[in-house]
C-alpha cells in the first residue's frame, strides 16, 4: 500500500507591525504618516489687523515767509515798533510752507493767522534760536519792540496740544515744521497769563533727522520751496558758551539760582539780527495737494 503525504502550508502573512522585522525609525515614520492622514488639520482663518491708517498730510494751505538781517539792531535797543522797520534790511529769502489742515486744523488755523494778521504778528519778528544741523526756532513770545511775537488774545485756543492723534508725525528730515512744546523757551510768567497761546514753531534744517523731537512736538506741514534759504539759515553763527562757562551755569541751576536760566538765554542765539521781514498766504487754484510724509 501507498503512503500519502500531507502537505502543510505556511500560515498567511500578518500584515501586524509587531510581526515585521522592521527598524525602529522605519516604525516612527510609518506611524506618524499614518496619525498626520487621519488628523488632518483644518485651513485656520486669518485674524491678521487691517494696516494702520497713515496720517492724511494733505497740504490744504501754502504761506510764505521771508527772512532777513537788520544790521542796525542792537539787542540792548527797540527799532521803532518792531524790525519790519529795519531801514537797512539784507535779505536771506522766501520759504513757502504746506500746512497739514486736515491733520491738525486748529494748529494750522492759528499759524495761517499768526501770518495773515493784520498787525503782522510774525512779520517783523526774531529768529530767536539756531541749532545747526538740526533746527531753528521763532515765534517766542515777550515784547513785541524787543523782536518777540505777541499773538492776538482772540486766538483759537489749542486743544490738540494734548491730543495724542496731534503728534503722529515725526521730524524725519530737513524741511519739518512743528510746533514747539517740548522746546519752548517763552518766559514762565508769560506761560501763566490765562490769555496766553503758544505759536513758537522750529523748522529743521536736516540733512538728518531729529528724533528726539518725535512725540514731543506738533509737526503740522513741511517746506515746499526755499530749502536753500534754510541751510543759509542754518549756518549763521551763533553765540555758543565754552565748556567751563556751562560748568558753572549747570552749578548754578543746581543750586536755584534763578540767574543761570537767564544766561543761557543767549545760547544759540544768532551774532546777525534774523527776522522775519515779512509773511502772508500763498493763493494758488488748487491749494490742495497729495499727501506726502514729510
Amino acid at each position: 500500500m501507498g503512503c500519502t503525504a500531507t502537505a502543510t502550508l505556511p500560515p498567511p502573512p500578518s500584515t501586524s507591525l509587531s510581526k515585521l522585522h522592521l527598524p525602529r525609525r522605519s516604525v516612527l515614520f510609518l506611524s506618524a504618516t499614518a496619525t498626520a492622514t487621519t488628523t488632518l488639520p483644518l485651513p485656520s482663518l486669518s485674524t491678521s489687523s487691517p494696516p494702520p491708517k497713515q496720517p492724511d498730510t494733505t497740504i490744504t494751505d501754502r504761506v510764505f515767509m521771508d527772512f532777513s538781517v537788520c544790521p542796525s539792531y542792537f539787542q540792548t535797543r527797540t527799532l521803532g515798533s518792531d524790525l519790519a522797520l529795519c531801514p537797512d534790511s539784507e535779505p536771506v529769502g522766501r520759504i513757502v510752507l504746506g500746512l497739514y489742515g486736515n491733520l491738525v486744523p486748529i494748529t494750522v488755523s492759528n499759524f495761517k493767522s499768526m501770518c495773515t494778521g493784520v498787525s503782522g504778528y510774525y512779520k517783523g519778528t526774531l529768529i530767536q534760536k539756531v541749532f545747526p544741523g538740526r533746527f531753528f526756532m521763532a515765534g517766542r513770545q515777550g515784547r513785541r519792540d524787543k523782536g518777540e511775537v505777541k499773538p492776538p488774545v482772540n486766538l483759537v485756543r489749542n486743544t490738540e496740544s494734548v491730543d495724542p492723534k496731534a503728534f503722529q508725525l515725526g521730524h524725519t528730515k530737513g524741511g519739518v515744521l512743528s510746533l514747539c512744546l517740548s522746546e519752548n523757551d517763552d518766559d514762565d510768567d508769560i506761560k501763566l497769563d490765562p490769555d496766553y497761546h503758544n505759536v513758537e514753531f522750529m523748522i529743521t534744517t536736516g540733512p538728518g533727522p531729529c528724533p528726539d523731537l518725535d512725540g514731543r512736538n506738533i509737526v503740522f506741514g513741511s517746506v515746499l520751496e526755499g530749502m536753500d534759504v534754510v541751510a543759509s539759515i542754518s549756518s549763521i553763527p551763533t553765540y555758543k558758551p565754552g565748556e567751563r562757562i556751562r560748568q558753572y551755569n549747570d552749578l548754578a541751576e543746581f543750586l536755584g539760582d534763578g540767574r543761570a536760566k537767564t544766561a543761557r538765554a543767549i545760547w544759540d542765539r544768532p551774532q546777525k539780527t534774523l527776522y522775519i521781514s515779512n509773511c502772508g498766504e500763498v493763493k494758488v487754484t488748487n491749494p490742495t495737494l497729495t499727501p506726502s510724509l514729510p
